[in-house]
């Protein structure tokens, strides 16, 4: 049983964005970037500020890209351009159809991009310098799914690549290592343990049973690292299809006009931004109680959540995590201060992810095994190039490697995107295998050695 007597919640933000700069044309592409900076990372810069103990994990591919060269000037084109433009256009639509109602709502949601300029002018266009004093936990280089890389030397490419990016830009790191995907293989752990990772997180929902107290206790490996449930039974009060923002006040994300503004909210009715405050209010009270019924008899709650969902995806995410963090008091901590006062239980699990049905079919199953064993292949290919490979193919195998292109391919959840993305950087790697050199690859992984893949 959790050791925590007085039990704890953790709220753990996974910050990740495919790697998207410079690539891709509206509805996929370079604008989920824009958008998730307009309504996820800038709200949260406002949060973490003003002292909030949230645990903040920044993968090094979403930094990667926050810091590229040209960053600053495209999203504020993108601000005063673009997004003036089309809540204009559509406005004006709509008044012409005779709904001032809607137009009055695609008016005041034109703010919101207003107020992000102002806000990004502010902290001077460095959004890793204003997150960088809460950048606890770190990832691999490219948010790659590890139980699926082909050899030991692969693992080592993407953690070593990872955490030297964290080191280099934030100074120091303690240990928490967010797994892409949730993606944990007991053979996994050594080599974590070797690249210094104290802590990272597993969803073990199918192995321990939905609401079962084991989830609220930490699970300490053989090799060393701590394993640490998230509890799906408070994650889905959130993301869920009938979590909170599923709720009619909450703002529509589906239906949207003719620039894909969404002035509605789920119920149908024209969004009213104070009635879904309210409904925020009363959700994060809501949440609140059910954590502290979840840890009356002790242990840590760990809710781990998309950054993206708050804000990008759920309008009204931020708004509710604010008013979680005013609600929860002394029971929301930073998972790093928690973990010493836990008694881990030892582990023995299988292959586990976040995936349906947690295990590793969402990123090599049959809709996606070409990329799988496409992908494995090409490790195999550049690990027997051994010191002859160049700094361009590795960093086009890490940008292979991502678990993205496979998902949105397995969800179905961008059109032909994620395949072109996936061939792009097949091709690439071939072309960098035939002509050798070290040339650049956009901004992506400045931080790379290649040490791990000459190791047998």
């Amino acid at each position: 049983m959790p050791a925590l007597t007085d039990g704890r919640l953790a709220v753990v933000l996974h910050s990740h964005m495919p790697y998207v700069e410079g690539y891709g044309t509206w509805p996929f592409g370079e604008e989920w970037l824009w958008e998730a900076m307009t309504s996820s990372y800038l709200p949260l810069v406002d949060l973490l500020g003003e002292g909030a103990a949230l645990t903040l994990s920044l993968t090094p591919v979403l930094c990667d890209q926050l810091e590229a060269q040209g960053i600053p000037e495209r999203f504020r084109t993108f601000l005063t351009e673009m997004r003036r433009t089309t809540h204009a256009l559509d406005a004006e639509g709509s008044r012409a159809s005779g709904r001032g109602d809607l137009a009055d709502e695609i008016e005041r949601a034109a703010g919101d991009y207003e107020r992000a300029l102002e806000h990004y002018d502010s902290i001077g266009g460095d959004l890793v310098g204003a997150l960088a004093p809460h950048a606890a936990w770190t990832s691999s280089a490219t948010h790659a799914v590890l139980p699926l890389l082909a050899t030991t030397p692969g693992v080592r490419l993407q953690l070593r690549a990872g955490i030297d990016a964290h080191r280099e830009r934030f100074g120091s790191w303690g240990g928490g290592f967010w797994l892409p995907e949730c993606a944990h293989a007991p053979w996994l752990d050594a080599l974590l343990e070797e690249a210094g990772v104290h802590a990272c997180c597993v969803d073990l929902t199918d192995v321990l049973g939905r609401g079962d107290p084991r989830h609220l206790c930490p699970l300490r490996t053989a090799a060393g690292p701590l394993l640490v449930p998230v509890d799906r039974q408070i994650v889905e009060l959130v993301w869920h299809d009938e979590g909170y923002p599923s709720q009619g006040a909450y703002r529509d994300y589906h239906h949207h006009t003719t620039h894909h503004h969404k002035p509605w909210a789920n119920d149908g009715s024209v969004y009213d931004r104070g009635r879904a405050l309210d409904r925020a209010r009363a959700d994060a009270r809501d949440f609140v109680e059910r954590v502290r019924e979840r840890v009356a008899g002790g242990g840590l709650c760990v809710c781990a959540l998309d950054t993206e969902l708050l804000g990008h995806w759920w309008y009204e995410g931020m708004d509710w995590l604010r008013f979680v963090v005013e609600e929860a008091g002394d029971l929301l901590v930073h998972l790093d201060g928690a973990l010493p006062d836990a008694a881990p239980a030892p582990a023995d699990l299988p292959v586990t992810t976040w995936g349906t049905p947690r295990d590793l079919s969402t990123w090599s199953g049959p809709a996606v095994a070409d990329i799988a064993f496409a992908v494995r292949n090409a490790e195999l290919r550049v690990l027997a190039q051994g010191r002859a490979v160049g700094t361009r193919a590795l960093r086009e195998l890490l940008a292979l490697q991502a678990s993205d292109w496979a998902f949105l391919a397995s969800r179905e959840a961008a059109g032909p995107y994620a395949r072109e993305r996936h061939r792009g950087h097949l091709e690439a790697l071939e072309a960098a295998l035939a002509e050798g050199g070290d040339g650049p690859v956009h901004n992506l992984v400045p931080h790379i050695s290649r040490a791990p893949l000459l190791a047998p």
